[in-house]
């Protein structure tokens, strides 16, 4: 199993970014996967999830700012992110969850700063 995040980056208050997950060696369509992040100095949280059948759950500090969306074509996954804070500031992974065991990608920092 690989995932593989890109798209971070340095973005003022207010801006947008558009984060990918590219994902192999497993059935993508078949399974949830979600968007976490850890900010500086702070444990890693949830931010979204999106499952097999395209529901979608977000973390309350994400909700209306951000959207989660997949493409089962290109097996990637996909974070809109909105009207961004500087607390929006951290290192965003994607995982899923494959026969009982987690896999984490590289994770890509975004940095919300003026």
């Amino acid at each position: 199993v690989q995932l593989q995040a890109s798209g971070g980056g340095l973005v003022q208050p207010w801006g947008s970014l558009r984060l990918s997950c590219a994902a192999a060696g497993f059935n993508f369509r078949l399974n949830t996967i979600g968007w976490y992040r850890r900010p500086p100095g702070k444990q890693r949280e949830f931010v979204a999830d999106i499952t097999s059948g395209h529901s979608t759950n977000y973390s309350d500090s994400v909700k209306g700012r951000f959207t989660i969306s997949r493409n089962n074509v290109y097996r990637t996954m996909y974070l809109q992110m909105n009207n961004l804070k500087p607390e929006d500031t951290a290192v965003y992974y994607c995982k899923t969850e494959y026969e009982n065991r987690h896999y984490w990608g590289q994770g890509t920092q975004v940095t919300v700063s003026s």
